[in-house]
């Protein structure tokens, strides 16, 4: 038998099936005539109230993540603790020693070593990769053998090596083997101690550099070569012009990333008489030995500081070069810092609300 027109089902049903209503006889319960908003309103709040706190899916408890967590803090404590409380850092001669002009002067010449270094190891390691992807198979086995030769020997041996370079090779000439030389000059005069450390960490760079080029040509999809040589562009301008803006995506960021690590190695230009950060930190460890904690603490900062720097450097550069491989860049740190403020705000004020 059905229902006579006009006839509102009731607060339960409507709360199992607030989407469906049944049909009545002459036409939908909720089209009819009769059915005024004061009975309509129940339903419509019993599909509109929030659940109820017995309602709410939980989260998956994870008791191993809170108990790591809670090590790892205990240990971070403890560690600084440690670094506050024990009288043998000396903690105020750290002060003293932070910005003194010896130290700020072998920064100064930290960052002209890296600096030179950095941009002939780059220009010598565009050239070593070209030399490895030549067709010429002596250019081939020469880029091949520099690379497997700098990779091998320690950096602190070749520094050595050149530092003692002179007493091998007193001068130095350039004219035909075997025959007359046009040029000669005398190689002490030339080899100071900052033209050994710039020579030495080049060179050592230049064989990285030169992977990390070659990496980045070849990650290059071999379409985009086949297109090239099909509009008949010359070897040069296909390279500079198509090949190469493409590699810089992937070399750019790999090459700051190896800048971290130039940085760090300049610390054993010490050895070839150079004052730089850790070299004048060694030298006014010798005249103030209690100082020796204090000046290394200021050593280990110092490169934190610039390593953190190089850091920003190559996230901002590869957030740059990766425009248009993601289909969305990732957010910065300071963008997640705000979304997670914002989101932890209107989580509040949607628990306020309820």
């Amino acid at each position: 038998m059905s229902e006579p027109p006009g006839t509102v089902a009731s607060l339960d049903t409507a709360a199992k099936t607030p989407e469906i209503s049944a049909p009545s006889a002459d036409g939908p319960a909720d089209a009819a005539p009769d059915a005024g908003p004061a009975e309509a309103r129940p339903a419509e709040a019993a599909r509109t109230a929030p659940p109820s706190q017995a309602q709410r899916v939980q989260p998956l408890r994870r008791p191993g993540r809170w108990i790591a967590s809670a090590v790892v803090l205990v240990l971070a404590a403890q560690f600084l603790h440690g670094l506050a409380t024990n009288e043998f850092y000396q903690w105020d001669r750290f002060a003293y020693w932070f910005t003194r002009p010896t130290i700020l002067d072998g920064l100064a010449i930290t960052l002209e070593v890296t600096a030179l270094s950095a941009v002939l190891g780059l220009l010598g390691g565009i050239l070593l990769a070209l030399a490895r992807l030549s067709r010429s198979p002596v250019l081939r086995a020469a880029g091949w053998l520099y690379v497997w030769a700098f990779r091998s020997i320690p950096l602190i041996v070749v520094l050595i090596f050149l530092y003692n370079f002179s007493a091998l090779y007193q001068t130095l000439s350039v004219g035909i083997p075997f025959g007359p030389a046009f040029f000669r000059f005398d190689e002490s005069r030339l080899a100071t101690d900052m033209a050994i450390a710039v020579v030495g960490l080049s060179l050592n760079e230049a064989a990285y550099a030169a992977e990390v080029v070659r990496g980045g040509v070849l990650s290059v999809d071999q379409g985009q070569h086949e297109a090239a040589a099909a509009l008949g562009l010359p070897r040069g301008y296909r390279f500079t012009r198509i090949v190469l803006p493409q590699a810089l995506r992937s070399i750019v960021p790999n090459y700051v990333n190896q800048l971290i690590g130039l940085v760090k190695s300049t610390s054993l230009v010490f050895y070839v008489s150079l004052l730089d950060l850790f070299g004048a930190a060694q030298t006014m460890g010798a005249t103030y030995p209690g100082d020796i904690v204090p000046l290394l603490l200021v050593v280990t900062v110092w490169y934190l500081i610039l390593t953190s720097l190089f850091s920003v450097v190559q996230y901002y550069v590869e957030r740059y070069y990766a425009r248009g491989a993601p289909r969305a860049l990732p957010p910065t740190p300071l963008q997640r810092l705000r979304g997670a403020l914002t989101t932890a705000r209107a989580r509040l004020r949607s628990e306020a609300a309820i």
